[in-house]
């Protein structure tokens, strides 16, 4: 999937205490909800949304540290 701000792909991210994460235009959250929860990938969205510099709202998802960030990135890359 491709985030609609910066037209690159949306990547995981992963951080050796919290888990795999990934940050995203918040209008691009309840579309990657949908493909999450279709593959039976956990996940919760983080309720505090953010704007950097006055820019557009970024909502960040969780996944947890069992979570594998190779499966939910094949999932966001089936994304057209």
């Amino acid at each position: 999937m491709i985030d609609v701000t910066t037209r690159k792909p949306l990547r995981v991210s992963t951080d050796e205490i919290a888990g795999p994460y990934l940050m995203l235009p918040f209008s691009q959250a309840p579309e990657v909800e949908q493909v999450l929860e279709a593959r039976g990938i956990r996940h919760r969205v983080l309720e505090d949304v953010i704007s950097f510099n006055g820019g557009p709202e970024e909502a960040t998802i969780v996944f947890g540290r069992g979570a594998d960030p190779g499966a939910i990135q094949a999932a966001l890359d089936s994304i057209p």
